[in-house]
């Protein structure tokens, strides 16, 4: 903080700071935002990946997050959202007083030079790549309940799923990534080593339903494989990079059930504190984590019946044996 004559000034959050500073309050009140869409029971909200109402494009990442807070804060029923322009391109409006909330897209711009691209050679355009600086861009959306006189396209949502057991869909998903699943342990966890997933059998959990957001986290893992999407598993148990992963994996599955409609009801706590510790020291590390745990959901989901490319069985490659991943 710096004076200036009489005039006291202080210097404004960055983006990253604003939205990790509200994300570590809702955790310390013991809210957590990718688990809060499935803690509400049965009040009619809609249990899916935020969309933009307009182009029918999902949200990813950190927007996901921010999204799904401002759906239970504001009380709406709906997970679609538009801009105020595209909002009046559309044929209606926002209605007069309601309050938006700032979601942001994430680009990159290569600082000035004197670039020719068609004469520059790829190395050269390789060194240009590694130029470029990464930088948020701000916007506003309204979701469409703050909306009126918009199209019917723009109002549906998907249907809740119904109360059951055995979801056969997800199951059909998990079998369809040829993932090594081996269910009877007493405990949940991914094995780099061997590229394994251990989980107990369904009914061992007191709501079965929380199977399916067991599964799906340890599934997240298992993307991380370095056949896979590579991630780092070096961390050791309580280190910051161990806690990033699990983040990622607990994202992931919040991800992956929104997308298939399932309604857990347990929130996956065992790592809260070592989440708080990382998000504030690197008021980045939630953007990191939740742009990978979209990478991660997109990989699983692109194997279920809407992807464009059928699934393949995964070559593994075996490891130097490491700490499980929980």
């Amino acid at each position: 903080m710096s004076k200036q004559g009489n005039r006291t000034t202080k210097r404004k959050a960055s983006l990253y700071e604003e939205i990790t500073t509200k994300i570590i309050a809702d955790l310390e009140a013991g809210v957590f935002p990718w688990a809060r869409p499935w803690g509400s029971g049965g009040d009619g909200q809609a249990f899916a990946l935020p969309k933009n109402a307009a182009t029918g494009k999902t949200y990813s990442g950190i927007n996901i997050l921010i999204l799904w807070g401002r759906l239970f804060e504001g009380g709406f029923a709906s997970q679609r959202w538009l801009t105020f322009r595209q909002a009046s391109h559309l044929g209606g409006t926002v209605r007069k007083g309601e309050r938006g909330i700032t979601v942001c897209y994430v680009d990159r711009f290569i600082p000035k030079r004197d670039w020719d691209w068609e004469s520059v050679p790829d190395q050269d355009q390789l060194e240009m790549e590694r130029a470029a600086v990464p930088f948020l861009r701000r916007y506003t959306v309204f979701n469409v309940d703050q909306c009126e006189r918009l199209p019917g396209h723009c109002l549906a949502f998907a249907p809740s799923l119904p109360a059951r057991e055995i979801v056969p869909h997800a199951e059909a998903l998990a079998a369809a990534t040829f993932a090594d699943i081996r269910i009877g342990s007493a405990h949940a966890f991914y094995l780099p080593a061997n590229d394994t997933i251990h989980i107990p059998p369904q009914p061992a959990f007191f709501d079965q339903i929380n199977y399916y957001r067991t599964l799906f986290h340890e599934l997240g893992h298992w993307t991380g494989h370095p056949s896979r999407l590579n991630r780092d598993f070096s961390g050791p148990y309580g280190s910051n990079l161990y806690a990033h992963e699990e983040l990622v994996a607990e994202l992931t599955a919040a991800f992956v059930c929104a997308a298939l409609s399932i309604k857990p009801t347990v929130r996956h706590a065992d790592y809260l504190g070592s989440w708080l510790k990382v998000l504030r020291e690197d008021s980045r590390a939630i953007f990191r984590a939740a742009g990978k745990a979209s990478k991660a959901a997109d990989f699983l989901l692109a194997f279920g019946p809407k992807a464009s490319v059928p699934a393949a069985e995964v070559e593994v490659t075996r490891r130097a044996k490491r700490r499980p991943r929980l």
